[in-house]
This record gives C-alpha cells, sequence and structure tokens, in this order.
C-alpha cells in the first residue's frame, strides 16, 4: 500500500496535475481518505462508491422531514462524501485505480450532487436556486473534462468550490438549518446557504475559467 505521500503523488496525476497541498480542506479530507483506507485496504472500491450513493439518496428523506431529522441528513452529507473519497484511495493506494473506475466515480459524484440538490429544494430551497447550486457543482467538472479533451494536461489549481467545499456546504447547511428549526429559521438557513454554495460555485468557475483560457492559449 502506498504512503500518504504516495497517494497525494498518484492522486494529483489522475486528476490532472491538481496538488492537493494547494488547499488545506482537500488535503485534509484526503488525508482522514486515505487513513480510512489503510484499515479498509480489502474492501472493493466499487463497494464504497456504491455505499457513498446510497447513503446520498438516503438524505433525501430526513431533509424532507424537516425539524432535527435536518442534523441527520446534514451527517448523512457528510458521510456520503468520505466514502467517495474513501474509494478513490482504496483504488489509488492499493493499486487498484483504472480508468474505468475513474470514470464510473466522476458519474457517481455527480449523481451524489443531484442528491445534495435534492435535498435542499425538499429542505425548503427555491427551486430556482438549487438548480443554480445543481449546475455550479457539475459546470466545473465539466470544463476540466472538456479541456482535457483539448490537450490540457493540467486543468488547473484548486479553487474554492472544489468537491469538499460542496459537501461541506450542503452538509452544514442543512445541519445548521436543523439545529435551528425550533426558531422557525430553518427555511431561511436552507436557502441563505444554498445561495452561498451557489457564490462559491461562481466563484469557483471563474477562476477555473481564467486558468483554463491560459492553459488553452486563447487570446
Amino acid at each position: 500500500m502506498l504512503s500518504r505521500d504516495e497517494y497525494f503523488a498518484a492522486w494529483s496525476t489522475w486528476h490532472g496535475g491538481t496538488d492537493p497541498n494547494d488547499s488545506r480542506l482537500v488535503r485534509g479530507w484526503l488525508s482522514a481518505a486515505y487513513a480510512l483506507a489503510v484499515p479498509l485496504a480489502a474492501v472493493p472500491p466499487v463497494a464504497a462508491t456504491a455505499f457513498g450513493l446510497a447513503v446520498a439518496a438516503a438524505a433525501i428523506g430526513p431533509a424532507a422531514a424537516g425539524g432535527w431529522w435536518l442534523v441527520a441528513a446534514g451527517l448523512l452529507v457528510g458521510l456520503s462524501g468520505l466514502l467517495d473519497s474513501l474509494d478513490g484511495a482504496l483504488a489509488i493506494s492499493t493499486g487498484r485505480a483504472s480508468r474505468r473506475g475513474f470514470v464510473l466515480d466522476s458519474v457517481v459524484d455527480r449523481l451524489t450532487e443531484v442528491a445534495y440538490a435534492l435535498a435542499l429544494w425538499v429542505a425548503g430551497a427555491p427551486g430556482w436556486l438549487v438548480v443554480l447550486f445543481g449546475a455550479l457543482c457539475w459546470l466545473p467538472d465539466y470544463l476540466r473534462a472538456r479541456a482535457g479533451q483539448a490537450g490540457v494536461s493540467e486543468t488547473g489549481a484548486i479553487s474554492v468550490w472544489e468537491r469538499p467545499t460542496r459537501v461541506a456546504m450542503a452538509g452544514m447547511t442543512l445541519g445548521g438549518a436543523g439545529i435551528v428549526s425550533a426558531t422557525g429559521q430553518a427555511g431561511l438557513v436552507v436557502t441563505v446557504g444554498t445561495a452561498v454554495g451557489a457564490a462559491l460555485g461562481l466563484l469557483g468557475t471563474v477562476q477555473l475559467g481564467v486558468q483554463l483560457r491560459r492553459r488553452l492559449g486563447e487570446p
């Protein structure tokens, strides 16, 4: 099994040269996933992928129930994000990473983000804002994929809107709404949290767009 530093280097290779050390959040997130992967090295990565998607979908029910159930929804979102990182850590650190698995993991990431958006919607966020939030979860990774097809080997430095930030925003928004639910302010917290997430998504997309434009060599 790879050491943590070797895992970081291999992760960077699989993610277009992105250096996890550029962000404390991403580095901490990957470190937690690696620490969890070490005792679970025998678990098939695809099992963690499937379980992470199931946990993300399971957050929708408690989000719809409202009240203190929103805390459970937030915790499920956080757990799903950790499981999503676990499958990558298992695959890369144990030498089981493959292009097929990489594509599958990317698809599941997008599906879990749909589940996060649905959880925010049933918890009280306006539909248009939820659609914007979801679109800005998808757009950066779509841009990176298209840039890769255009021959860009390094797909940009880490922005403010990477996968850990998306998971954290969705989870903390739902959990925070649950904490204040007794005051009748849960809907407001969900709306504000979703709006902040969308704003971060817009900023992160602009950051990425500037970086990719430079690498594509366009005027």
